[in-house]
């Protein structure tokens, strides 16, 4: 055999493949650059689709990224551009007591080389050549409805602090609202830094301030000292150059700081303001938000062109007459608040009047009265029949003739179910559904040898204030023991309570709305109804986009039957703000504010308690109802009588109608003596959708004493002090504070005792509720003005008076 042949060898049958370089795991030296905070160059590692792209695609989709991004960044500014530009807004805010908002305005300018003279309160304008911007300054005083108004319509804030003195309430107020109310870009000097002796101090106090500031803003990098010529020229030129951020809820709209008022001299003519259009397009047939004084009509927008123009006009020796940029047309917004009044069909009228004046036996559980004329919704009572009868056979059973207390018997229903433990009550966890009357064959759960007498009254009475001898503050008592009430012996509970229904469940049972058109405001059905929000809002913020008179112009705005009385209380040192309203702005509805209590606020607020809410450019005095928040299936949130620190709510009232998330604040006048701060915020919020559909519940629970228990069956007292009402809350669920639940099952005696049955035994010191609950109404606010007085106080619960709307 050759040897060719001897020394062959077969190939290995069993191929090792090499372990491929796993691609999605990274590298030790990955990890470390991802610890470093690097971002990772996408050039070496592309998507298919930048890998088949060519050098010159890629670089051509970075170019036209560049080019939008600028496109954007020219549209932001756009409205300073030109000769005609508009100015620059700059608030000048002082926030300690030395604080001097005219020498601040008047150092920034002179490190240009620019002298202008400046008042201690009031608006300023002036140009800056060497960066061709102009600049109009907001001289604001330590007033927090002035600072609210200068700030709000401001493209710069400027907070002045002072080396010597620090922030006190009043300070610290103005920082918090103008904060909440909506901030464009902020910038924080010092004022008397040359003062401070010695010099290495200076750098320890300019450390100091910018911390106490960052607290409240961090994003502020530097406090400029305005003492420093170089500092405050760096200051110009970040204000003549910088894009302002802007507030997002006020782009929505057009508005103007207003430049000038011209009063006619009767009522027949109308008011005209001056100013220079901002955000979006000013319409004529939209309405307008004049500061504190009301909602106007538009009758004409005028071009209003500036004194340098004119001249510029007058020596070409044209003459033009005035050029009206805008009137209203047919669409033009009424200043209706409510819908028009609507007869109401009589069968409407005769059904709401029917609700109210029915006669009725039970409470109103979800969607039915129980104990009424029509009881066949009860369950039918079970026969005493032979044990191991059939359905068939039990047909042929009449009446109740095998009633005996053997144990050869048992229940059985109509429907021939046999039923072992023949209860009296229905099983666990079904609620809503009466116990069957006892009767003188029914076996018994007492001992045979018990026997129930009524106290005496002068016992009772006796026994009673004892057990109520716990009394305490009402907030206190709200928060350790919420929604308890204490019926008076001398009162009956289903005429106190004839408003109120049960519910087996807050967040899904089903609301019977005809029960409450009785008793609903009289102009609660010509409120603006909103099928669908979103929708809604959608259409009327693009309506806003197109048309109007353009951003940057100056215009003269002719308003319809402004009064007179107004005249009085216009003050030109101070800043007076025009915002167009969105459609139906104007127009009243149930809206919905999520209320959030301030940190610095340690008591509790009561609700319908009075107080100052400013929501965008409106401020109105309301009296909120307090609910909690959240979705539920059947739009039904419970009531809150109070609202504890710590805690949110959803704050609901009648008023004006807002489109968007638009920041509010809410105040509380100070009715005490030697107060640092004329008012108090209470807490901030966002506006939230409306809705006329959503029930505000309030919840009471009527509270008893557990008197004699055995096992499950248990005699309760207190709760109820006669036999009717006891028949009347007869369908309710009773349950406990340690988890039990159970029903009445009959009344004992005449002074309101009875006997009720639960899942299991219960505590001694336990104690029995039950749930009752009725919708409350929204109040209307009404609109503020600075010569109105709050009292700050509160309204009297209809807890304790039924007299409410």
């Amino acid at each position: 055999m050759p040897s060719s042949i001897t020394s062959h060898s077969h190939r290995s049958t069993t191929k090792a493949s090499q372990k491929p370089f796993k691609s999605r795991k990274a590298t030790k030296s990955a990890i470390k650059e991802i610890q470093k905070g690097k971002v990772q160059d996408l050039s070496h590692r592309k998507t298919p689709h930048q890998a088949l792209m060519s050098k010159f695609d890629r670089r051509n989709q970075a170019r036209q990224k560049q080019q939008v991004k600028h496109k954007e960044h020219m549209r932001e500014t756009n409205v300073f551009a030109g000769r005609d530009g508009a100015p620059r807004i700059v608030a000048v805010v002082p926030l300690c007591k030395d604080g001097n908002a005219a020498a601040a305005v008047r150092a920034l300018s002179s490190s240009l080389d620019v002298e202008i003279e400046v008042p201690e309160e009031g608006i300023v304008r002036t140009d800056i050549d060497r960066f061709k911007q102009k600049m109009q300054y907001v001289v604001a005083k330590r007033d927090l409805v002035t600072c609210l108004d200068a700030t709000r319509t401001a493209d710069f804030v400027i907070f002045i602090l002072s080396p010597d003195q620090e922030v006190d309430a009043q300070g610290e107020l103005i920082i918090r609202s103008v904060e909440s109310q909506g901030l464009s870009t902020l910038l924080t000097v010092v004022q008397g830094l040359d003062k401070v002796e010695p010099v290495k101090r200076r750098t320890q106090v300019l450390s100091s301030l910018k911390s106490y500031i960052t607290h409240f803003h961090p994003d502020q990098e530097k406090v400029h000292s305005l003492d420093s010529r170089q500092e405050c020229a760096n200051l110009m030129r970040s204000l003549c150059t910088t894009t302002p951020k802007g507030v997002h809820w006020r782009e929505d709209r057009s508005w103007m700081l207003v430049d000038d008022v011209k009063w006619p001299e009767t009522e027949q003519e109308n008011v005209v303001i001056t100013g220079i259009v901002r955000g979006k397009g000013l319409k004529a047939d939209r309405l307008v938000q004049v500061g504190d004084w009301g909602d106007f009509q538009i009758e004409k927008i005028v071009a209003a062109p500036l004194e340098s123009k004119k001249r510029r006009t007058d020596d070409m020796a044209v003459d033009e007459p005035e050029k009206v940029m805008d009137t209203p047309t047919e669409d033009q917004d009424d200043l209706a608040e409510l819908n028009p009044e609507e007869v109401m069909m009589e069968d409407d009228v005769d059904a709401a009047m029917s609700v109210a004046t029915t006669e009725k036996r039970g409470v109103l559980l979800d969607d039915h009265h129980y104990f009424s004329d029509d009881e066949t919704h009860l369950p039918a009572v079970p026969k005493r029949l032979p044990k191991g009868t059939s359905a068939y056979q039990a047909a042929w059973y009449l009446g109740d003739e095998y009633s005996d207390s053997g144990s050869d018997f048992e229940d059985v229903d109509e429907q021939g179910d046999v039923d072992m433990h023949a209860p009296v009550l229905p099983q666990d966890g079904v609620e809503g559904f009466a116990p069957r009357e006892p009767t003188e064959a029914a076996p018994s759960e007492y001992p045979q040898s018990e026997m129930f007498l009524d106290p005496t009254p002068d016992d009772e009475a006796e026994q009673l204030a004892a057990f109520r001898g716990r009394k305490g503050d009402e907030a206190e008592d709200d928060r350790e023991f919420p929604d308890e009430i204490e019926l008076h012996p001398h009162v009956l509970a289903r005429e106190r309570l004839a408003r109120y229904r049960g519910l087996k469940s807050l967040r899904s049972s089903h609301w019977e709305e005809d029960e409450d058109k009785a008793h609903e405001p009289e102009e609660w059905r010509r409120l603006l109804q909103i099928s669908n929000y979103k929708a809604s809002k959608s259409q009327v913020t693009r309506e806003a986009l197109i048309g109007g008179v353009a951003p940057g112009t100056r215009v003269h705005v002719y308003l319809r039957n402004v009064p007179l009385s107004l005249k009085s209380s216009y003050n030109p040192s101070t800043p007076l703000n025009l915002f167009s309203l969105l459609r139906h702005e104007h127009k009243r509805t149930v809206v919905n504010f999520n209320f959030t209590l301030s940190s610095d606020y340690t008591e509790p607020i009561k609700s319908k308690q009075e107080m100052i809410m400013q929501c965008g450019p409106r401020r109105f005095v309301i009296k909120p109802l307090f609910s909690e928040g959240g979705n539920t299936s059947n739009d039904v949130h419970k009531f809150d009588r109070f609202l504890h620190p710590g805690r949110s709510a959803i704050a609901t009232f009648v008023a004006p109608l807002t489109w968007g998330s638009v920041p509010a604040l809410f105040f509380k006048p100070n009715t005490e003596l030697g107060a640092e701060t004329a008012v108090t915020l209470l807490g901030t919020g966002t506006s939230l959708p409306p809705s006329s559909s959503r029930v505000i519940a309030k919840r009471i629970i009527v509270t008893g004493h557990p008197y004699k228990i055995h096992k499950r069956l248990v005699t309760i007292r207190y709760m109820f002090f006669n036999r009717e009402d006891v028949e009347w809350f007869k369908a309710l669920q009773l349950w406990t504070k340690r988890g039990r639940s159970g029903f009445i099952k009959e009344s004992l005696g005449t002074h309101g005792y009875f006997k009720a049955t639960f899942d299991g035994k219960i505590n001694p010191q336990d104690s029995v509720g039950v749930s009752l609950y009725k919708r409350m109404w929204p109040r209307t606010a009404e609109a503020w003005n600075p010569s109105m007085v709050l009292t700050g106080g509160d309204v009297t619960d209809d807890m304790e008076q039924e007299t409410e709307l």
